[in-house]
């Protein structure tokens, strides 16, 4: 029996992958425009757009709006990789430049699942910072922060929040454990325009709760994971079953 000929766009994606594994085409290398493509495969401009967008749901290519079509990094950050860490932290360990531009910051009005999430009082003060982290001036994550600002310095400035919250709030003191939930989430317009990518491209979606040593929720954070820049790394414990 004849064996079924493939579509002519897998055929174009299934080249431009080995282009990619023999390192023709090298990382955030930019790749020829579809019309340039087009010309090299003797395809239409619609079907190498189909092939690009195959290899962009395998995590191979990226497609930034108005910049054209990437291959996607694989020097990824290891969130996870040893233990809780701060972004900086990270960064710092894989010799990278880190810095962070504050969207907004201040007191939060209040709501009750958030107070009940942090376990705190009905009166006590919790603290936002919504910020944009970058990696080599290249954006990365966009965090939503809720803290409880008894666990602050007391005197703090705006540009201390450009920095590792962590290092603030271990002045006072001293973080043990975070829970993280995460799923897979399209970008928003909104995180698409922080993190510079296009709308609906695949980000990860953490929910994480940070505790002290002593069990005490200090901080919760909301935050969007470029899925082309980050990996998740976690060690799970089998329970005794006996």
């Amino acid at each position: 029996m004849q064996e079924e000929k493939k579509p002519i766009y897998l055929q174009v994606a299934e080249t431009i992958e080995e282009r990619i594994q023999e390192h023709k085409y090298v990382s955030s290398q930019r790749l020829p425009s579809d019309y340039e493509l087009a010309a090299e495969f003797s395809v239409s401009r619609l079907t190498v757009r189909k092939a690009i967008e195959y290899l962009i749901q395998k995590q191979l290519l990226v497609r930034y709006k108005n910049r054209g079509t990437y291959v996607m990094n694989q020097e990824k950050i290891h969130s996870g990789e040893s233990g809780l860490r701060g972004f900086s932290e990270v960064a710092e360990a894989q010799g990278k430049k880190t810095r962070s531009k504050i969207i907004e910051s201040g007191e939060v009005p209040f709501h009750e699942k958030l107070w009940e999430t942090l376990e705190a009082a009905e009166n006590e003060e919790i603290y936002h910072v919504k910020r944009v982290r970058y990696l080599d001036d290249e954006p990365m994550t966009m965090e939503n922060l809720y803290i409880r600002r008894k666990f602050l310095p007391k005197e703090m400035t705006t540009s201390e929040l450009e920095h590792s919250i962590f290092g603030l709030i271990e002045q006072t003191m001293k973080i043990a454990y975070s829970h993280q939930e995460i799923e897979a989430i399209l970008a928003t317009k909104e995180v698409a325009k922080l993190l510079e990518i296009e709308v609906g491209s695949p980000t990860f979606f953490a929910k994480s709760r940070t505790y002290s040593v002593t069990g005490i929720p200090i901080l919760y954070d909301e935050s969007h994971y470029r899925a082309d820049k980050y990996t998740f790394q976690n060690t799970l414990v089998r329970m005794n079953r006996e």
